[in-house]
């Protein structure tokens, strides 16, 4: 049955890129891209422009060790973008130290740029947040944060960058 499955998913994932592929001369340049485009990529075209740790995190999920990245304790001015598609996602003026070992922020800078999906893995219930852009992991959102918004977003740093 999973075999099955798989068959089915790899025809739909080559037709839909097949009918990409004829469709280029409709699609903007790169160069002509806006924020709001989405970013589509295979497998190995993320793997081409990421970071091995980079795409464990904002590919596959994953999780750098607390207290590691390079964010954590940063205090620099300017926005925070994610690191696979460029999207401005937090103000450096939201950031503040939650003692959780990750970079915090208090507030997105605008909620469309982020999916908010429930997230019930490792026994836990939390809020996953992903770049609307370009689907990458960034890492999750709790309620136990400082006001006004009472918001943690919990974020990665191999996921963002910081644009000075």
């Amino acid at each position: 049955m999973k075999n099955i499955a798989f068959l089915l998913i790899t025809f739909c994932l080559a037709a839909c890129n097949g009918n990409s592929q004829n469709n280029n001369q409709n699609q903007k340049p790169k160069s002509t891209m806006n924020s709001n485009d989405k970013v589509v990529k295979t497998d190995e075209e993320w793997k081409k422009v990421l970071s091995p740790q980079q795409y464990e995190v904002l590919r596959e999920k994953g999780t750098e060790r607390p207290f590691t990245g390079k964010y954590y304790l940063n205090t620099e001015k300017g926005i925070y973008v994610c690191a696979a598609c460029g999207t401005e996602l937090f103000r450096s003026e939201t950031k503040f130290d939650a003692g959780c070992g990750w970079p915090s922020f208090s507030d997105v800078l605008d909620s469309s740029k982020v999916v908010y999906t429930k997230d019930n893995t490792l026994g836990m219930s939390r809020t996953e947040i992903t770049c609307a852009r370009c689907g990458g992991h960034l890492g999750h959102v709790f309620d136990d944060g400082p006001k006004p918004t009472g918001l943690r977003y919990c974020i990665n740093s191999v996921s963002i960058e910081l644009k000075k």
